[in-house]
């Protein structure tokens, strides 16, 4: 696939100001003005419909925001603001990226148990249920729920209590965050997972627990932009604290000889 038109940054919005909603103005009013914004519930609603009708999928654009979020994941969340001017919510409104996401998982899902794990088909469903229903959707709920209520409680400002972080948003933080995570840990780590070399070599367990560091720490940055760049909240560098814990746990390992994908692997052997 030609990444090459992934390159560039999509569309802007147009930036509005009130005095371009004069009286017979062609341009649409921002969410900010309008009357008719939805509710949550229609949100929702939409949000779900949409999940069965490809045609009206943009998977290009989705392809684009998987790209950056490697290169420049502060791109993805500058798109987020396009979105909240114009349809009044920062949240994703179309599925395209949650489907790609999924048939992602599939896909090293299905690697992971024949090229890994060495197991049956049955198997292999059986990982697939777990990877999607609770590594992704399950933590996913759990974790945005968290944060949604962490960020509105404690880090939203005192002059924006009429406005509050959406729960949906925070979903989509999530998987932002997820994305890379799995790409590594699902993608990159399998490689060195299949090399002939034991695992008990300090050099494969540096190897495998740096792509850990890297992972989680990926996940964690991520996460901060997805609420440092909300203008409703403040203090969001708290967001960063458990780099330091990780950074820890990450020496710790290493000096202790405890390998992280070979405790990774058991775990999965043991789910199924």
């Amino acid at each position: 696939m030609n990444l090459n038109k992934f390159q560039t940054s999509p569309p802007r919005s147009p930036t509005l100001s009130t005095s371009s909603f004069r009286a017979g103005s062609p341009l649409p009013a921002p969410a900010v003005y309008r009357q008719d914004c939805m509710s949550a519930a229609a949100k929702r609603y939409k949000y779900l419909r949409r999940l069965v009708k490809f045609q009206q999928m943009d998977f290009e654009f989705a392809l684009w925001q998987m790209w950056y979020l490697f290169v420049a994941p502060q791109k993805v969340y500058r798109n987020f603001h396009y979105r909240k001017e114009t349809k009044s919510q920062f949240a994703r409104d179309d599925p395209a990226f949650l489907v790609l996401f999924c048939l992602f998982l599939c896909v090293s899902s299905m690697w992971f148990t024949y090229g890994v794990l060495g197991l049956l088909l049955k198997d292999f469903f059986k990982l697939l249920l777990y990877v999607i229903f609770v590594d992704c959707i399950g933590v996913g709920l759990i974790t945005a729920t968290f944060f949604w209520f962490v960020t509105n409680r404690y880090l939203r400002r005192d002059s924006c209590e009429d406005q509050d972080v959406e729960w949906g948003y925070a979903f989509d933080v999530h998987l932002n965050a997820f994305f890379p995570l799995l790409v590594i840990l699902h993608g990159f780590q399998l490689f060195l997972l299949l090399a002939p070399f034991s695992g008990e070599l300090f050099i494969m367990r540096f190897l495998c627990n740096t792509l850990w560091l890297i992972a989680l720490g990926y996940y964690i940055y991520i996460n901060f932009l997805g609420y440092s760049c909300l203008p409703i909240l403040h203090k969001t560098h708290v967001l960063l604290y458990p780099m330091t814990a990780l950074f820890v746990v990450y020496v710790v390992s290493i000096t202790i000889g405890w390998n992280m994908s070979t405790s990774f692997i058991n775990f999965y052997k043991a789910r199924v």
